[in-house]
């Protein structure tokens, strides 16, 4: 399927420039840990990282989350990762510059895609610099009016709309952020065999596959919960600092060893695993403490519980038959 070839006339040097160097900081990245040079040295970095010879690669165990993450790029597939359908935030060509504007506020994305009237009918995507660089050109002509002819006109005649990447629910990650980067477009829309939109991918949720969840000034901040579950632990919001942590579950959970590394629970889980752990893995714990991850998707850890420390062996002892009570 070809994307749609309508863009704006008059873009931004400077956006240009933003997009380029992001595209470099990804590509120095890919470079650094060997995605896309030959396959021994690949080869050569999975098998230290899969028996445990990290020492002979010189790294920490955050670098060692980050390699594991970037070496799963080619085999994680775009559905995984991708934003479903029913979360899409979109808008209609037809709707009004207006309109426009007010969904991007609401929605707090910097890209929307735009259909004729349907998900399934796309026409490609609108950033919000474009709107902001023709509410500029307004200005500069001779000031804004609210009731003026911009801001009540559709967007279809506004050129507004930029292509967008038609990808696959197949498609590895690591394809996709390739395709990306060389053809300058930074959101895809997945689609299935007949032509209908099952979701969406930015290069944000990309990159997020390898660094974790990213949260920008924009974000909704939301405090992250840290409950007792009713049988001596604790069920977290894997974003909860490790100081919260702490402070609830007491001193003998120390992660003095991890502080400089990681800041939040679900950064200590990963670290702990070596890697973004699926739900239901569990991890042994500082303070005798058992990690168990009660949700978790292909990019973080969403929620962690974190169980009663175990019982001293002296302590099990003297509860059964025969044991140290007993022996006295």
């Amino acid at each position: 399927m070809n994307a749609p070839a309508s863009s704006p006339r008059d873009r931004a040097h400077h956006g240009h420039d933003a997009e380029a160097r992001q595209d470099n900081w990804i590509e120095r990245l890919r470079s650094f840990v060997g995605l896309g040079a030959a396959p021994t040295l690949r080869e050569e970095f999975a098998e230290a990282l899969e028996t445990g010879d990290e020492a002979d690669l010189s790294i920490s165990a955050l670098e060692r989350v980050l390699l594991r993450n970037v070496l799963a790029l080619k085999d994680t597939r775009v559905d995984d990762v991708m934003v479903p359908r029913t979360d899409i935030d979109a808008v209609s060509e037809d709707m009004s510059f207006a309109e426009l504007l007010a969904t991007f506020q609401e929605a707090g994305h910097s890209r929307l895609p735009v259909h004729r009237g349907s998900l399934d009918e796309p026409a490609g995507m609108v950033h919000v610099k474009d709107a902001l660089a023709l509410i500029a050109r307004a200005a500069a002509d001779g000031g804004l009016d609210a009731g003026g002819v911009a801001f009540k006109a559709r967007i279809a005649d506004l050129d507004l709309v930029r292509p967008v990447i038609y990808a696959p629910p197949s498609m590895a990650v690591s394809d996709l952020l390739t395709r990306m980067q060389s053809l300058h477009i930074h959101l895809a829309l997945v689609v299935d065999e007949y032509g209908g939109v099952d979701g969406l991918v930015s290069i944000e949720d990309l990159v997020e596959t390898i660094v974790g969840d990213i949260e920008d000034e924009h974000d909704d901040a939301e405090e992250a919960r840290i409950a007792p579950d009713g049988a001596g632990g604790f069920v977290a919001d894997a974003r909860a600092s490790l100081e919260d942590v702490v402070e609830a579950v007491g001193t003998d959970f120390d992660v003095s060893a991890y502080s400089d590394d990681v800041d939040t629970i679900g950064g200590l889980i990963v670290t702990l695993a070596g890697r973004v752990p699926a739900q239901g893995d569990v991890v042994q714990g500082p303070g005798g403490r058992r990690l168990e991850v009660l949700e978790a998707d292909p990019r973080r850890v969403v929620s962690v519980r974190i169980a009663p420390p175990a019982p001293k062996r002296e302590d099990a002892e003297s509860d059964t038959p025969g044991g140290a009570a007993d022996a006295a």
